[in-house]
């Protein structure tokens, strides 16, 4: 299985609109962060961890050819906003597209696009299965998904294990009932906005505290602000196992 950071940036992106930082301005292209999505391809399915704003040009970047289904995380726009996009997908395939959600989830997709599932059939509208998940283990083909619940805020989201793989995004706790869920993994990837305090998101330092407290073999961070600093001063200064990932790194699982 193969795993593509799509994006790492958090929900304004990197750079940021009108921003003159050095981190914004960075010629280095680790340091261009579109909205943060994760692409899993195993031996029969193709699969993205949700469709941000950036969705379209992600799936040209990766030069993603087929899709089978959009797992989503929560409802927030920079995580959603881009499943319109799909459109072309439906076309070349002759198929819907899975969504999974939960009903929290599905709820705000039916908000942000009506015009899906309304009963109109319009023409060229986007062709979705929806499937209603929790908290129970699903499949979709070969990739297995055990659900894990991490608070963003007062906000449950959505994080994932697949075989010895974890995604976290947009955590700031994270229960030890969830924390046992995730020990044993190889391969950690977990939220990591900043280093000043946030109301919301983990900072640089409890993500470093959560991956040791995790100890997986190698943590990726992700959903990473232009505050924290640049890729390549940041990187060198984490722990031995941790990086900052980057739009475009590719993991073998």
């Amino acid at each position: 299985m193969t795993i593509t950071f799509l994006g790492t940036g958090t929900s304004q992106g990197v750079p940021v609109i009108a921003c003159e930082c050095e981190v914004c301005i960075s010629t280095d292209k680790r340091d261009k962060r579109l909205r943060t999505s994760l692409l899993i391809e195993s031996d029969d399915k193709t699969v993205v961890i949700d469709s941000g704003p950036d969705f379209r040009y992600q799936m040209l970047r990766a030069k993603v050819m087929h899709l089978d289904a959009i797992v989503f995380t929560h409802e927030h726009k920079d995580h959603v906003a881009g499943m319109d996009d799909i459109r072309a997908f439906n076309y070349k395939q002759q198929s819907a597209v899975d969504v999974y959600a939960d009903m929290r989830v599905q709820t705000a997709l039916r908000r942000e696009f009506p015009y899906i599932f309304d009963d109109k059939g319009y023409p060229g509208i986007p062709q979705i299965e929806l499937h209603t998940i929790g908290l129970e283990p699903f499949d979709i083909g070969s990739i297995h998904f055990i659900p894990l619940q991490v608070m963003h805020y007062k906000l449950p989201v959505l994080g994932f294990r697949i075989k010895d793989l974890v995604y976290i995004t947009d955590a700031k706790t994270v229960d030890e009932s969830e924390r046992q869920k995730i020990r044993g993994c190889k391969t950690l990837i977990v939220n990591a906005l900043q280093k000043e305090k946030h109301i919301s998101h983990f900072t640089l330092e409890e993500a470093i505290e959560f991956a040791h407290d995790i100890g997986a073999e190698a943590t990726y961070f992700t959903h990473i602000s232009h505050r924290m600093g640049k890729h390549a001063d940041i990187d060198p200064e984490l722990p031995a196992g941790i990086h900052l990932a980057y739009d475009g790194l590719k993991l073998e699982i």
